[in-house]
Parts: structure tokens; sequence; C-alpha cells
């Protein structure tokens, strides 16, 4: 491994004091790794190239210590220094790798939701699978998937969340690739485990391959003249058939891909494999760096007016349920239902008829859906999700560009009883036209720009019309001249960060697939199941409707007999403060608090606390609900001359930071801080000891 990477691995630490500094004042960070003089240097370069408002020096303070000195410029004469940060803190403590990009909008609900462990493991995997027929050579499979990911950044990526969410980009990354022979493991034991496995976000190589060999077909007995068509194979001989598909399965998180990303990743591999195993050309541009950019230079008025007139009432219907009891259950949910080729054809003619394609006619009738659950009279504002790809960007080359560039944008309409439903499609036809000219603006800038509150849901349900790239014949051609076909990949999981979200894509003959995937804690499957019945019985009679002026309460009045779905309803997380001595520590040591919140990596406190050797007594403060604990419950942790710092890893860090600054303001003491990246169990807390061993070294 050479060193370059072994850095990107390392977990920083940063040690500071903040208030009961001078106005004016530099913020002052000690460096705490196994970093030497260049690295050190690299860490103060990228917050000076980041963070203008600061000259950063770096300096030794003749004990061996590395500080990074960051003086305000342009701070007025009796002005509190600026306050650390999140973005500042990211650059921080971000891993020295080739080089880092924000998250998106998206991406940032989905990493959050996944490291806070919202819905309890196996969630936020999307997994795709398809029949591979004829040869596979394990190892020119493995070299291919290596090859693509030389070629693609994204493959290349892994998360930080300690400040400001970033996508941190290595210069290698392994593509796991596992072949289990038939009989060793049932296929549906596989997708199981494969789920509940997950992966670990700050490590880079967030998606893998697992292939399950078919059995091998039993040869017929020969039959002679007169047993088939054709001439029989000569009397005593046995045909054979040859081997079954191998099942190919690829897994990866959905805060790093869509689904026509995963499957242009599965177009560049079948390219690599073709090519021996190494795919044609070098890295490919435009790439995720690029789409960061473009996002950046975006001139978001005309976006902020839009929303702050489009966004969601607070009354719209937004449930596909009327009010119920608690299901229950947890985790995800999955059901599926198709309409047939010629009912999918009946339905596009029907739409093509006033002007609309089929996935208006989908979200006309998911609108009806929710109206019809909130037992509503009269006009209605009803509102739900519907995802744009965002490939259709006018970054050149974004429809090729594999990631996360989409985004769910809340569509709201009004569903009007009397209203004829040919203008209710031609509503939500005309709201996805004018929704298409900003897929990259995310859920958190329409809140802060439609003046909601920050913990607001826009939308409870999520509607997906999923287009996937075809795979070009010239490529599929190149395959069978190899002795090999492949299917189309197809989903076998999926997840929500909403109660439901629902996927329309076409199946290989022509029919329009249905999935739902709810919440079960939300929704209990039964319910789940009445609510998809109902969205394709409407879809099925919708072609039925050939007069414009049949009215919406026609329309649904063809569900008048069945029953109405029920739903949870789900509370806020309750905010929480726990205060626990970890251990007693020395009469008169220091008292070291380990605040923890949720997306700090689980066990990394309890290694600490084995591993570290110090004197000081330990004590845990775990946060939840976005509390922030009273400077006022921390002075009876504290005996005379007892010294107290706050150790926060990762999104933790922060959070002691604005502790420590609210204590001191109250006692005129300074409090120090440790603060350190993400890593590892082991990467994480031998971070922590540094910093506290470099603490304790000063009063020794």
């Amino acid at each position: 491994m050479s060193s370059h990477h072994s850095h990107a691995q390392a977990v920083l630490a940063v040690v500071h004091e903040p208030g009961g500094a001078r106005p004016g004042a530099p913020l002052v960070f000690e460096l705490c790794g196994p970093l030497g003089a260049a690295e050190a240097e690299a860490v103060a370069d990228r917050v000076a190239a980041r963070h203008r408002a600061y000259t950063v020096t770096l300096d030794d303070d003749g004990t061996g210590r590395r500080l990074v000195r960051l003086a305000p410029t342009g701070t007025a004469s009796g002005e509190r220094p600026p306050a650390l940060s999140a973005d500042l803190l990211a650059d921080l403590l971000a891993p020295l790798s080739a080089g880092t990009v924000p998250v998106t909008g998206y991406q940032r609900e989905l990493l959050l939701a996944a490291v806070t462990r919202q819905g309890g493991p196996g969630r936020h995997i999307e997994q795709l699978c398809w029949n591979w027929t004829g040869p596979l050579d394990t190892t020119r499979f493995t070299a291919a998937w290596h090859s693509v990911a030389d070629r693609e950044t994204v493959l290349r990526a892994s998360f930080d969340w300690t400040g400001a969410p970033l996508l941190v980009l290595h210069d290698h990354a392994p593509i796991e690739v596992v072949r289990h022979r038939h009989a060793t493991v049932a296929w549906s034991e596989l997708l199981r485990r494969d789920r509940l496995r997950g992966f670990e976000l700050h490590r880079p190589g967030l998606l893998r391959v697992t292939l399950l060999d078919g059995p091998p077909q039993r040869s017929a007995p020969a039959r002679g003249p007169g047993h088939g068509p054709g001439p029989g194979p000569l009397p005593g001989t046995r045909a054979a058939t040859g081997p079954a598909p191998t099942r190919v399965l690829l897994s990866y998180h959905s805060a790093l891909l869509d689904g026509r990303g995963a499957h242009l990743l599965v177009r560049e591999f079948y390219r690599a494999y073709l090519a021996d195993g190494v795919v044609p050309g070098g890295e490919r541009r435009p790439d995720i760096r690029d789409h960061a950019a473009w996002l950046q230079g975006r001139d978001t008025e005309a976006a902020r007016r839009y929303w702050a007139a489009a966004a969601p009432p607070a009354d719209a219907a937004v449930r596909p349920g009327r009010d119920g009891g608690r299901t229950r259950f947890t985790g995800a949910g999955r059901i599926q239902r198709r309409l047939r080729p010629h009912q999918t054809s009946r339905l596009r003619s029907w739409a093509a008829l006033w002007g609309a394609g089929e996935s208006s006619a989908l979200h006309v009738v998911w609108a009806l859906l929710l109206y019809r659950a909130a037992d509503a009279r009269g006009p209605v504002p009803v509102s739900f999700g519907v995802h744009f790809s965002g490939r259709d960007l006018t970054l050149e080359g974004a429809a090729d560009v594999p990631g996360l560039l989409g985004n769910p944008l809340p569509m709201t309409v009004t569903v009007d009883p009397a209203a004829p439903l040919v203008d209710l499609l031609r509503q939500v036809r005309d709201a996805a036209l004018d929704l298409s000219s900003y897929p990259w603006v995310s859920g958190d800038r329409i809140l802060q720009w439609s003046g909601r509150e920050e913990a607001a849901r826009l939308a409870d349900t999520l509607v997906r019309f999923d287009s996937r790239p075809e795979l070009p014949e010239v490529l599929r051609a190149e395959l069978k001249a190899q002795g090999i076909q492949v299917d189309v990949p197809q989903s076998a999981s999926g997840d929500t960060s909403l109660p439901v979200t629902l996927v329309a894509q076409y199946d290989a003959d022509g029919g329009l697939l249905l999935t739902a995937t709810y919440d079960r804690a939300e929704l209990s499957d039964a319910d789940a199941s009445g609510v998809l019945s109902q969205c394709m019985e409407l879809l099925r009679r919708l072609s039925d409707q050939q007069d414009e002026r049949v009215t919406v309460g026609q329309v649904l009045g063809l569900l008048e007999s069945g029953e109405v779905p029920r739903m949870a309803r789900q509370g806020r997380r309750p905010r929480t403060v726990a205060l626990a001595v970890l251990r007693p520590g020395g009469p008169h040591a220091d008292v070291v608090c380990l605040v923890a919140v949720p997306g700090v990596p689980p066990g990394v406190y309890e290694s600490l606390v084995q591993e570290y050797e110090g004197p000081e007594r330990i004590v845990s403060l775990s946060l939840a609900g976005d509390v922030r604990t009273p400077p006022s419950a921390l002075p009876e942790l504290l005996g005379p001359g007892r010294r107290l710092v706050l150790c926060g890893c990762g999104p933790a860090g922060r959070v002691a930071y604005e502790i420590a600054q609210g204590t001191a303001a109250r006692t005129a003491t300074a409090t120090t801080v440790v603060m350190t990246g993400i890593g590892g169990v082991s990467e994480s807390a031998r971070a922590l000891a540094r910093a506290l061993e470099s603490v304790r070294a000063r009063t020794v």
C-alpha cells in the first residue's frame, strides 16, 4: 500500500480552545495525526484555498506541535472571532486524498439517513440482478470491474460527514467480486445477507458484485428416430445442454448512484470485459467533479422566486392513507404489480389523445389516491414527489455521467372532483414541465426559500418513472459473438426515505411494472398492497374514459367499493440527553466528555475507553433530536482543579465545539475541544487518543 493511500485512510484530529480569545484573534487548531510536514502543509493549503476569509499559516510552537492559525481578514476591531463553520471543520478533518467535492442536496439527505441508521440495517442498499448465459471468466470479470473503477471517479468515492458532507475522491478503490458455486447458498438468502451487510461509507468501494452459478443442466437421453423432429443424436450418446445461467448481483449504496448511473456502469463493464478486462481510454470526463462545479455556478434567483410560490402549502394532501394505529412492523416492504403490454399500450394511447404521456397518467392516478385518502370535499391541493434524473442538464455530457445527479421535487396540483379529468391530466403535465427546469434544486433549499421549517417534509410519497439506457446493439452483438447472452438488469430491492416510493418501468415484454417500496412502520403490508392495487385499478380504467366531460369525481367513484388504506402517523424523534460515567479516573484528573450524536460511528468511544490508558475521568454525553445540552449540566462533572475536555468524533465534533463555546461564555474559562474525522472504529479511537495525549502533555 502506498504511503499516499495510508495517509488517505488515516483519521485526522484537531485540538482547539473556543471562546475566551480577544476580539480579532485567530482560530488556532493543533493538528494531531500521523502527519509529516508535507501532509500538514497539505491540510493548511486546502483550508487556505477554500476559505478566503482567513489568512492561513502553519506554525511549529517549538514543542513539535503543528498549529494551523486562521486569522480573519477584515475583522473590525472589537468583533468576536468568527465561529467554526461546518465547511471549515470538513476541510480541516477530511482525509488526505485526491480531492473532495460537496455532495448534492439529495445525497446529503440520503447520507444522513444512512449514517444515523434510520430504519435499521439493510436500508439504503440498492440491488440489480440479471442472468449471464455463456462463458464467464472470473479473473477477466474482476479485472473489468477494476478497470471501470479506474475510469469512473464515482466508483473511487467515499463519504465524509464530519462537517459539511463531502464526497472524498481517492486514487484507487477496490471493487469486490465474489463467486459462489451452485447450491452453496440460496438466491433469496444471498440477497438478504447482502442487504444486511451494507457498506462502510467512509471507505471507497461502495459497489460490489456477487455471482451465483446455476446448476449444470442435466443431459438428456439420446433419442432415436421417430422421437422428435429432426435427426436425433447417434444411438447410445447423450446430448449435453450446457450450464444454466449465472446470476449476477450488483449492489451499491443509494447515496452514491441512481438506477440510471448503475446501468451506465454495467454498460461500461461489458465494454471492458469484451476488451479482455481493460476498458479502452483513460479517466472519463465529465464526471461528478464537473457536475459539482456546474452546480456551484448556478444562478439561483429564478429558482428562488419559483419555489417561493410553488412549494406545497402546509394543508396539502400528502398521505396515501387515512390516520390509523401503529403497524408494529419495521423495515422496508416491497410489492410489485404489472400492467400487461396491451393494457400499457391502451394507457399510452389514452394519455397521448389528450397531449400527455403515460408518466402524466400515473401522476394523475397518484394525485387521486392522495385526495381520496385525505377524505376531502371540494378542491384541495395535493402534493407528492416526482423524481428527475438530472441527465438533461445544460452540463455537456450529463446524460452519461454515473452518479446521483437527480432530485425528487414536490409536484403540487389542485384536485377538484367537479373538474374534467383531462384538466387534471394537463395540470400534472404542465407542472412536470415547470419542475424540469430545476432538477438541481434540493429539498432543503426549497424549505428555506419557501419559509418552511428545516425539519419539515415536503412530501410523504415519491413517484419515479425509470428510464434506463439501452444496451447498444453493437455491444450485444459483440457479447453474442463470444457466446454470451445477458438479460436486462432488474431491481431486486429498493429503499425509501419517505413512507412510500413508487417506481414505474417497462419490462422486457413492454408491460408497465410498478414497484412500491414503503416504510412498514407507517404503512402495513396489507395497506400498502391496497394502495398499489387501487393504483393499478385506476390505470386500467383510465383508457375507458374517452369523453372529455368525464369528471374527477366520476373516476374516483370507480373506487367507491374499496376500503381506504390506513397509515400510522409518525411523531418526531424525542429530544433526549443522557449523561453517564464510563471511567471514574483519578481524584484530580481532567474530565474527558465524549459527545455522542447520531452519525458517530458505532463502537468508537467504547474502543477508546478500552484502549486509552490516560488517568482522566471519562464520561459520555448522548444527545438526540437536535438538542444541545445546556452548559449548566456539565459543571457537576468537575471538581476543584479539573479541566473539561470535550471530544467529538465526526459530526459530534461541531456539537462539542458549540457546547464548549457556551461553557466558556458562562464560566469565563476556556474549555478544550478535541475533534476528529471519520474512519474505522480503531482508526477513529486512535485519533482521539493521540489528541488526548497531546492535551495531557500540556500540563505534565
